[in-house]
């Protein structure tokens, strides 16, 4: 059990805990929701041991592990697999020490604890949450050092699933994911067999994962049990109950001191006077609750064009190699609402790009009305604003001729108000810079509007106010996105990517979702590919005879557990009457180790095989 006993902490003067008191059973599934600033984060680090209380307590029990995804992988030649492999710290030791212990009763104690923590199925378990997150076969024998922050972000937390802390942290961890990745961690943190406490601002992964909702606001801790939505409920009913009280009292109050006002000079009224003056004294003021600002987003609307403001006619597009996609043939009118479905490395975003004219077509004809304007919002760009200037002044490099006073206007339409306008880009919380990206997007108001996930960052109620915006606006958007609730509102019509290929998908979004949760063959999810060199250099050879090497030495390390453990299954006493059971253990664990060595060598045959076409 995690207790949290009259926590008080404060930053900068600032209280963000007064007297917070909360206690998580063992086993629940917990998301961890408040204002954007609250102390969420701070939260988690209290309960790492980061940070010293400055009262009250936190405890677990005395053998628990933490684990939480600190920050991303950092690059190296070490592969994905052995990435995530390496960080169950206890498997690895253990490991270690089977092979130099020479102590016949720490061998045993080795063994047994090795069978306890299910050390054989290792690689099976790390290689089907590298698939979940996105990474195939051929990606996971890659070096960390090919892939990119985002991606090595996916590897950091696969290693903390692998390792199955007794209490997981999760600080956002859907904001590196696409949806296919955000839908199979659902799933996974649903079965997770220990704690799991989880900040997130996705509404479906809150409903869906979670069995609790720990609301941190006033300083103080409220533990509600079921999704987010049950929470929204709850604390809807709540606040009006509040509200209604406090209205009650105010009345009484009210009535109460009339009577003083009207009898307190009055011989013959000053006993009942004095006593209603007490009443007063001793009436615990009930407050109102305060509703929070509300968050909003003002998407200016552009002119009408006739239809079809965009068409694809047997368009092809891809990166200066064989095509991406082909065969593009489409048609986008200004009152669409379109969602991109398909598993990552299959194309969506370099179909936003198309239309966003941010990549030009390999073949077929892409026809635009002529006054058609286009915004496009990815990711990335919020990473690319200038940290050293404010907000105002990304307005007034785009528009140099308009007044600041209407800039500042547009900057409040976009939840970016007086304290932001002037404060450098780099002292701007993530939501805010998505905020500001969101708006230099749609500053000329484009008939077209590209949004590829446009969420990550956002709290709740900016997204409610998205989606609010997005329903309202009178242009074309194009959606991709990993926050189904965002897709599930706003969008009419749904764009299978997949096979190179763009067509209508016929079915709905839970429909989608329970395809892609049921799917039991390997997922086809290529991971980025390395930025292609004209022909191997030296360097590029000795990567691929160290890959080699390491195969090989999976080999022989997973050789010796196979002979280890074909030895023990020789041993006749293993069949004594009344130890079947423990024979049956012993096979399996004997059939997981088959299985981990004829993946291996799979992989050494893949790898032997580049090292030769490198022509080393």
């Amino acid at each position: 059990m995690l207790t949290i006993d009259d926590l008080s902490f404060s930053v900068a003067g600032q209280p963000l805990f007064r007297g917070a008191s909360a206690r998580i059973p063992a086993g629940h599934k917990v998301g961890l929701v408040g204002r954007n600033g609250a102390g969420k984060t701070t939260l988690f680090r209290l309960i790492r041991g980061e940070l010293t209380p400055e009262g009250g307590r936190i405890s677990l029990p005395s053998r628990a592990r933490i684990g939480g995804v600190a920050q991303e992988v950092p690059s190296s030649a070490t592969s994905l697999l052995d990435t995530v492999l390496a960080a169950d710290t206890e498997r690895a030791a253990l490991l270690a020490e089977a092979e130099t212990a020479r102590d016949a009763h720490r061998i045993a104690e080795v063994q047994t604890r090795l069978a306890d923590i299910d050390a054989w199925s290792a690689e099976g378990r790390a290689a089907t949450i590298l698939k979940g997150l996105g990474f195939d076969t051929e990606a996971q024998a890659r070096p960390c050092s090919d892939f990119s922050g985002g991606w090595r972000m996916r590897v950091a937390l696969a290693g903390v699933l692998f390792a199955q802390p007794d209490l997981l942290l999760l600080d956002e961890p859907t904001n590196y994911l696409d949806l296919e990745g955000a839908l199979w961690l659902e799933s996974y943190l649903a079965r997770y067999p220990h704690t799991v406490l989880l900040i997130s601002h996705d509404r479906g992964l809150l409903n869906r994962a979670v069995n609790h909702i720990l609301h941190l606001e006033d300083r103080r801790l409220t533990l509600y049990a079921g999704g987010y939505d049950d929470f929204a409920r709850l604390r809807a009913e709540r606040r009006a109950l509040q509200a209604a009280e406090a209205k009650k009292q105010e009345t009484r109050r009210a009535h109460l001191q009339k009577f003083v006002d009207r009898f307190r000079a009055k011989a013959s009224k000053a006993v009942q006077a004095q006593s209603r003056i007490k009443m007063l004294e001793r009436m615990t003021p009930i407050s109102a609750p305060e509703d929070a600002a509300r968050a909003v987003f003002t998407f200016p609307a552009p002119e009408e064009l006739a239809p079809p403001i965009l068409a694809l006619d047997r368009v092809a597009v891809g990166y200066d190699g064989p095509p991406v996609l082909r065969e593009l043939s489409l048609r986008i009118d200004q009152d669409d609402r379109i969602a991109l479905l398909g598993r990552n490395g299959e194309g969506k975003s370099t179909f936003a790009k198309l239309l966003a004219e941010k990549l030009r077509p390999e073949g077929g004809q892409v026809t635009r009305a002529a006054r058609l304007r286009v915004g496009y919002f990815a990711q990335h760009q919020v990473d690319e604003l200038d940290l050293d200037a404010s907000p105002l002044a990304h307005l007034q490099r785009a528009r140099p001729a308009e007044a600041p006073a209407r800039l500042r206007a547009r900057l409040a339409g976009f939840g970016l108000m007086a304290d932001q306008a002037e404060t450098p880009v780099a002292q701007l919380s993530g939501g805010q810079k998505a905020r500001l990206s969101l708006l230099l997007a749609t500053l000329d108001a484009p008939h077209l509007l590209i949004l590829d996930e446009p969420t990550n960052h956002l709290d709740i109620e900016s997204r409610e106010a998205l989606v609010e915006a997005l329903i309202e606006y009178t242009g074309a958007v194009i959606l991709v996105s990993h926050d189904m609730h965002l897709l599930g509102l706003v969008a009419d019509r749904l764009w299978l990517v997949q096979g190179g290929r763009v067509a209508p998908y016929d079915a709905d979004l839970e429909a989608y979702r329970r395809s892609l949760l049921a799917a039991d063959e390997p997922a086809s999810k290529p991971a980025p590919r390395a930025a292609p060199s004209k022909a191997p250099n030296g360097a590029d050879r000795a990567a691929l005879r160290a890959e080699v090497r390491r195969c090989e030495a999976r080999i022989e390390k997973l050789t010796e557990m196979r002979d280890k453990l074909a030895k023990r299954l020789a041993d006749p006493d293993l069949y004594e009457p009344g130890k079947a059971a423990e024979a049956v253990v012993w096979q399996k664990k004997y059939a997981e180790v088959m299985d981990g060595l004829d993946r291996a060598e799979d992989l050494w045959l893949k790898a032997q095989e580049r090292l030769e076409a490198a022509g080393a």
